[in-house]
């Protein structure tokens, strides 16, 4: 059965120092970047949260993922044309020094981006997401039948 990851540092130790090295480096990335975001593990790997999910990002024997949403990729697609990409996963080869102010950049895009949608959210959203609870709603009862037992079932085998 996999690991399944408490916190962050416990998912970083799992991996080789050059690997640790990069996880690092865009974690300290991504906490500048969005120094008021929630780092949590989500899907099992790390990632922030402010205002709803910013990014997500993991490490590889060749690489480490960063995920940033699809429509992220395609508004920086320019400035990634060097890195593997997918829909919604940007690839940073071991290999190269990771490009820290484009990492800034795509998350400060992220911020924008959820700060914009938390501001269009209706209050009830809004304290949902925060983790505030609310009370049920009231379940809803009929108004009671004026219509006796007896008569129902008459009705209904017609007599």
């Amino acid at each position: 059965m996999p690991t399944k990851f408490a916190t962050v540092d416990e998912y970083i130790a799992t991996f080789p120092p050059a690997t640790k090295k990069a996880l690092n480096e865009i974690r300290s990335t991504i906490r500048k970047a969005a120094p008021k975001a929630e780092e949590v593990i989500s899907y099992n790997i790390p990632a922030f949260r402010l205002d709803g999910m910013l990014v997500w990002y993991a490490g590889y024997k060749e690489h480490i993922g960063l995920y940033p949403r699809p429509d992220v990729i395609q508004v920086f697609k320019k400035e990634l044309t060097s890195y593997k990409l997918s829909k919604g996963t940007i690839q940073f080869p071991l290999d190269h020094p990771l490009p820290i102010d484009l990492i800034t950049r795509i998350v400060k895009y992220r911020v924008t981006e959820n700060q914009a949608a938390a501001k269009t959210k209706p209050a009830a959203a809004k304290s949902k997401s925060s983790g505030a609870k609310s009370k049920p709603a009231p379940a809803k009862t009929k108004p009671a039948s004026k219509t006796s037992p007896e008569k129902k079932i008459k009705n209904k085998i017609g007599n």
